[in-house]
């Protein structure tokens, strides 16, 4: 079972990102939950979701350990950190979390300018594309083919196929760097 976070400020499309880990996760046949939380303020408060994948039945959609945190800013990385499990991964916006930010020695760090390279290629909307990229490139959760395809059939369903996504989450995969 994989127990997954994503977290940043409403607006950065942040549960859109958690619905497209889910999507995967359906597509592929497995169990999954999606729970979405959010401050009354939505644009610009904070936002996250709750996401569990697992070959079995899930018995509580909530998260308290984390496997996976995928964190667009440092609000959020102080806030779900310490909930990661050693030896679990965070997948950290580097352009929105403060410069020299202290992780833990026991989890795994990655990182990327999502917003800075979402912004460059002007799709300025798709920094949670990048951070899938980036999620992609850790090769924790699924492959980048199966990201891709699920970015793809969620905006395809909305009517709103963005040709920008693509290279939005080919530069969100070949950025990632690791702590």
């Amino acid at each position: 079972m994989y127990n997954i976070i994503c977290s940043g400020f409403g607006g950065q499309g942040i549960l859109t990102a958690g619905l497209i880990i889910a999507n995967a996760g359906m597509n592929k046949g497995q169990n999954v939950t999606w729970i979405p939380s959010y401050g009354s303020e939505m644009r610009g408060g904070t936002a996250n979701c709750n996401v569990k994948i697992s070959d079995k039945k899930i018995s509580t959609p909530f998260v308290k350990n984390i496997d996976i945190l995928v964190a667009m800013n440092t609000p959020s990385l102080n806030k779900f950190e310490k909930m990661v499990v050693s030896g679990g991964t965070i997948v950290a916006n580097s352009t929105m979390v403060e410069e020299g930010y202290k992780y833990r020695d026991d989890i795994n760090v990655f990182y990327v300018d999502a917003t800075a390279l979402s912004d460059k290629i002007g799709n300025s909307r798709g920094a949670n594309i990048a951070m899938l990229g980036s999620l992609a490139a850790t090769e924790v959760l699924f492959s980048a083919d199966v990201i891709l395809k699920n970015v793809n059939m969620f905006f395809e369903k909305k009517g709103k196929n963005n040709p920008k996504n693509i290279e939005t989450f080919n530069l969100g995969m070949k950025n990632t760097k690791k702590m």
